[in-house]
C-alpha cells in the first residue's frame, strides 16, 4: 500500500483552509490509504495527473474539490511514498506546480525545494551585474568547500551572483531551505567546519550511505523537520483533525537532538529566539524523562506565569496522551511551589505584599529616614543586592559587590540603605505579610535543611525572567546530578528586570547549553521588522556568563510585511484596528487566532468597547487559559508572554508609553539601571510583535516611540 506524507508548506496552509477544502483534502488522502499505487492512478474521483512544462517530472495534482487542487510529489523510483506538498485553487495549482524542484541534499540526505523556473530567469540578469562588482558574499569560498556543504550546482551558479546579505535574503523564498541556511551562516561569519556542525551535522542521518539523488522515499524519512510521514488511517484522520497547536510538538533535528539527549551530565540549557521551538523541546525533555525514570519519581514542569503554566499541562497532556503519565508531573510556577514548600515545611504562609503595598511601604520609610533615593531605588537595590545575593546582616552588605548596579555607595551610605532594608522587612513581618521573592527565599531556605528533595528532575520554561531566590527554589527542589535542571528561555524576551548568574547559583551549564536559531512560528517579514526593535542592543545570555546575539536567527515561513500606521487622533487608530481586525476575519481567519495587544487596560478598553459595537465577539486575557472561549482576544503587553496568535495588532505605541517613564529608572539616579529599564522596555515591544505568525499591525496616535523601525 501507499505511504503517506505531508510537507510543511500544506501544513502552513491547512488551517487556513474552509471546513469543505478540509473534508476534501481529509477525503482525498484516505484513499492514499485504502488503494494500491495502480488503483490511485486510476481513481477518476481522486484524478492524479501530471503538469505540463513542470520543472519536476514528478509532480501531480489531485482533485480536492470542483475549485481546489492538492499538488503531490509522486515517485517514480518504483517506491510507493507520496508527498502532498500543498493545496491551492484550481487554477494556480498548475503554474505553482510547474515551477517547483525536489532535489535530494547531497550532504544532510533531506528533501529539498526550489523555485526552479525563477531562480534560472534570474541568475543570467544578476551574472551581469555580478561581473561588475569588485566582490562578491562568496568569494572566500571555494566550490568545493561549498560543495562539502550541500551547496548544488543550480544553486552554486546563483549563489555565486550575490554582493551581501540583503541579497541573499532576496532568496529565502527561492533557494533549497537546507543550502539557504548554510550560506546565511556562511554570510554571518560562522566558518565551514562550525557550518557543518550547527546545520549539516543536525540533519545529516547518523548511518548515511552513499548519496543517492533518485532516493525520494529515503529523502522523505531524512527530512523529519518538514515532512511528517503517515503510517495509518488512524493516524492519518487524528493528525488531519487536530487543532494548529498539536502541530507543534513536531520537532525539528536540532530540537530532537536536545529534548531526547539519552542523558546530561548536569543542568543542561536551550537558548533561541521567539517561535525557535523551546517549549516544545522542553516539553518533549518532560516526555523522554519519564519514558525513562521509575514511575515513583516525580518531575517539576515550571514556568513564570498562571496562565504560560495552564499551557504548558495543555500542550504536555496533548503530546503525552496518557494520563497515567501526566499524573507523575507537576506543572506550577516557581511562586506557587514555593507556596507550597513553606506551607508544607513551616505549616502556614504569610499574606502576600503586592506591587503597589510595596511601593507604599519604600515611599513611607524614605520619608521617615529623610533619604535622598527614591522608593524605586530602594526597592531595586532590596531586589537585586540583598536578595538576589542572600545578604542577611550588615557585614555582608557592607562587603558586597553590587553588581548591575550604576550608582556607587561608600560606606555610610551603604549603613543608610541596610537601615531602610530592616525597616522594610520588619514592617512586612509585624503585619505578618511577605513579598513573593521573600517567599521564594524562605522556600529556598527550608528545602535546603530538608534530607529528601521533591522531584527527580526539574524543566523550566521561560527561564530569563527568573529571579536569583526562584532559582534557588528549583535548586534546592532536585538533588544536583545528571539531569537534575532542564532549562529553556530566550534574554531578547527579558520582560522583567531579572539579572542572574546561574554558575554561582551552583547550576553550571558550561559544555551542556544550545542555541535554537529558526523560527518556527512567524514569518521572515516579521521576525525581521521586530528584529529592528532590537537592533545594536547588548543582550546579556541566558545563564549571565557573556552575551547573546539574534545572528542568525531566521524563519523559513514568508507572507506579509508587517504594517505601521500613525495616526493624529486616538479615534482614527481605535476605528482603524476594527476595520483591521473585520479585514482578517473576512479573509478567513477565526477571531480566535486574533489578537490586540496594547499597553494598559484603559486602551483595552475603548478597544473592547468598539468591538463589541461592530459585532465582533472579545475574550480579555488575563491569568488564565482562554482557549475554551470564542471572540478575539484583548490583552496587555506582559499577558502576550509565551502567546501566539495568526494575526497579532499592537496599538498604543506612542512616545508616552514605549519607553514608559515609570518604569525606568532616571538616568541621573542610576546609569546602569536605566540601560537595563530601557532595553526591558524594548524587550516588552519585542515579544509582542513576535506573537504574530502570518501578519502584524502596528499603530499609534500622536508621536510614536522612539522604538520603532525609521522604515516600514
Amino acid at each position: 500500500m501507499p505511504q503517506l506524507a505531508f510537507a510543511n508548506t500544506f501544513w502552513d496552509k491547512y488551517e487556513q483552509l474552509e471546513k469543505p477544502v478540509r473534508a476534501g483534502v481529509r477525503k482525498a488522502m484516505k484513499k492514499f490509504q485504502q488503494l494500491s499505487v495502480a488503483e490511485l492512478h486510476a481513481d477518476k474521483g481522486l484524478h492524479l495527473e501530471s503538469v505540463e512544462k513542470a520543472a519536476d517530472r514528478r509532480m501531480r495534482t489531485i482533485r480536492i474539490t470542483d475549485f481546489w487542487r492538492g499538488v503531490v510529489l509522486a515517485p517514480d523510483d518504483g517506491s510507493d511514498t507520496f508527498l502532498l506538498v500543498n493545496v491551492v485553487p484550481h487554477d494556480k495549482a498548475y503554474e505553482w506546480a510547474a515551477k517547483r524542484l525536489y532535489t535530494i541534499n547531497s550532504a544532510t540526505r533531506g528533501l529539498e525545494v526550489r523555485n526552479a523556473v525563477v531562480i534560472e530567469q534570474l541568475t543570467p540578469v544578476l551574472e551581469h551585474k555580478a561581473a561588475q562588482a569588485s566582490a562578491r558574499l562568496f568569494d572566500g569560498l571555494s566550490d568545493a568547500s561549498l560543495s562539502r556543504l550541500g551547496i548544488d550546482d543550480g544553486t552554486l551558479r546563483a549563489a555565486r551572483t550575490i554582493l551581501d546579505k540583503p541579497q541573499l535574503e532576496a532568496f529565502a523564498s527561492l533557494f533549497p531551505e537546507d543550502q539557504f541556511e548554510v550560506l546565511q551562516f556562511l554570510a554571518e561569519g560562522y566558518d565551514e567546519d562550525t557550518v557543518w556542525r550547527e546545520v549539516v551535522a543536525l540533519r545529516r542521518p547518523a548511518d548515511a550511505g552513499p548519496y543517492d539523488p533518485d532516493d525520494l522515499s529515503s529523502a522523505i524519512a531524512n527530512t523529519h523537520s518538514r515532512i511528517t510521514v503517515v503510517t495509518g488511517a488512524e493516524e492519518l484522520e487524528d493528525i488531519l483533525t487536530k487543532p494548529f497547536a498539536a502541530w507543534r510538538i513536531f520537532l525539528h533535528p536540532a530540537q530532537r537532538r536536545v529534548a531526547y539527549r539519552a542523558t546530561f551530565g548536569g543542568p543542561a540549557q536551550v537558548s533561541g529566539g521567539p517561535g525557535t521551538g523551546k517549549t516544545v523541546v522542553a516539553l518533549h525533555r518532560v516526555k523522554h524523562l519519564l519514558q525513562r525514570s521509575p514511575r515513583t519519581s516525580r518531575i517539576l514542569l515550571t514556568t513564570y506565569t498562571t496562565a504560560l503554566a495552564q499551557s504548558l499541562r495543555e500542550n504536555l497532556a496533548l503530546l503525552l496522551e496518557d494520563d497515567a503519565l501526566l499524573r507523575h508531573v507537576d506543572i506550577t510556577t516557581v511562586d506557587a511551589l514555593a507556596r507550597d514548600v513553606v506551607r508544607r515545611l513551616r505549616g502556614s504562609v504569610p499574606r502576600l505584599c503586592d506591587d503597589a503595598d510595596e511601593r507604599f511601604r519604600w515611599r513611607k520609610i524614605r520619608q521617615s529616614l529623610a533619604l535622598d533615593w527614591s522608593e524605586q531605588f530602594l526597592s531595586q537595590e532590596y531586589r537585586h543586592v540583598v536578595l538576589a545575593q542572600s545578604i542577611g546582616t550588615e557585614d555582608e552588605y557592607l562587603r558586597a559587590v553590587r553588581r548591575g548596579r550604576g550608582s556607587a555607595l561608600g560606606p555610610v551610605k551603604r549603613v543608610q540603605v541596610w537601615r531602610a532594608v530592616k525597616m522594610f522587612e520588619e514592617g512586612l513581618r509585624k503585619d505578618g505579610k511577605c513579598t513573593y521573592l521573600q517567599l521564594c527565599a524562605e522556600a529556598a531556605r527550608l528545602l535546603n535543611r530538608t534530607a529528601e528533595t521533591p522531584y527527580a528532575h526539574v524543566v523550566v520554561d521561560e527561564a530569563q525572567d527568573l529571579h536569583p531566590v526562584q532559582w534557588r527554589v528549583l535548586r534546592g527542589a532536585v538533588t544536583p546530578g545528571p539531569d537534575d535542571l532542564f532549562i529553556t528561555g530566550d534574554p531578547h524576551q527579558r520582560i522583567y528586570d531579572s539579572r542572574v548568574s546561574l554558575g554561582s547559583l551552583g547550576i553550571p551549564v558550561a559544555g551542556r547549553s544550545s542555541r535554537l536559531r529558526i523560527n518556527y512560528r512567524s514569518t521572515e517579514e516579521i521576525l525581521r521588522w521586530a528584529a529592528q526593535l532590537m537592533q545594536e542592543e547588548t543582550v546579556e545570555s541566558l545563564s549571565g556568563d557573556g552575551l547573546d546575539s539574534l545572528a542568525g536567527y531566521r524563519s523559513l515561513l514568508h507572507g506579509h510585511r508587517p504594517s505601521l500606521a500613525d495616526f493624529s487622533r486616538e479615534e482614527a487608530e481605535l476605528t482603524a484596528v476594527v476595520e483591521k481586525v473585520r479585514s482578517w476575519v473576512a479573509g478567513g481567519v477565526a477571531p480566535t487566532d486574533i489578537a490586540v495587544t496594547a499597553r494598559f487596560h484603559q486602551t483595552l478598553d475603548k478597544v473592547r468597547a468598539r468591538m463589541e459595537r461592530a459585532g465582533l465577539p472579545v475574550v480579555m486575557v488575563k491569568d488564565g487559559p482562554t482557549h475554551q472561549d470564542d471572540g478575539l482576544r484583548l490583552a496587555t503587553l506582559h499577558a502576550m508572554k509565551g502567546l501566539e496568535f495568526r494575526c497579532v495588532a499592537v496599538i498604543g505605541v506612542t512616545a508616552g508609553a514605549f519607553p514608559f517613564p515609570p518604569a525606568v529608572t532616571p538616568l541621573d539616579v542610576d546609569p546602569m539601571q536605566h540601560r537595563t529599564d530601557m532595553l526591558t522596555e524594548r524587550c516588552l515591544l519585542f515579544v509582542a510583535c513576535t506573537r504574530a505568525r502570518e501578519e502584524l499591525h502596528v499603530s499609534h496616535s500622536g508621536k510614536g516611540s522612539r522604538f520603532l523601525p525609521s522604515e516600514q
